[in-house]
């Protein structure tokens, strides 16, 4: 039986800008996206939140609101993956790449609506602004 996998992605704005990460592993090696990762079993999916913008920014954030829940079925080319997108706030650490990230990079709100991101992660962009999560550029 196949199962889906449940992930976080998190919208960060740091200084006016959008926090991305350039993916250092496959798929989309070397391609930018926004922070995020699965939910291990036992987890939250605010406490996963959390943990993986930790890991992969430096930053400490508060999820503030969901901006939606991504479930297209070819979203991932390693199978189901169903995330949750959520708007967070830094509310500390220090701003620099790791675990998955191999570079961290702050982005204005309106380039990072041009970009081709990883993954659906420019729909989620549209999303956030069309829904007047992130705002007006």
């Amino acid at each position: 039986m196949k199962c889906i996998t449940l992930t976080v992605d998190g919208i960060i704005l740091y200084k006016g800008k959008i926090v991305l990460i350039r993916r250092k592993n496959e798929p989309y090696r070397g391609k930018l996206a926004l922070p995020g990762g699965i939910v291990e079993y036992g987890e939250s999916v605010e406490d996963a939140l959390v943990r993986e913008l930790r890991e992969e920014t430096g930053l400490i954030c508060k999820p503030e609101k969901i901006v939606g829940v991504f479930s297209r079925p070819d979203r991932d080319p390693r199978g189901h993956f169903v995330s949750i997108c959520f708007l967070a706030t830094p509310e500390g650490g220090k701003l620099k790449a790791g675990d998955d990230a191999g570079d961290v990079v702050l982005v204005d709100v309106e380039e990072a609506l041009k970009l081709d991101l990883a993954f659906d992660h420019s729909e989620m962009l549209r999303e956030a602004m069309q829904s007047g999560i992130l705002p007006e550029v």
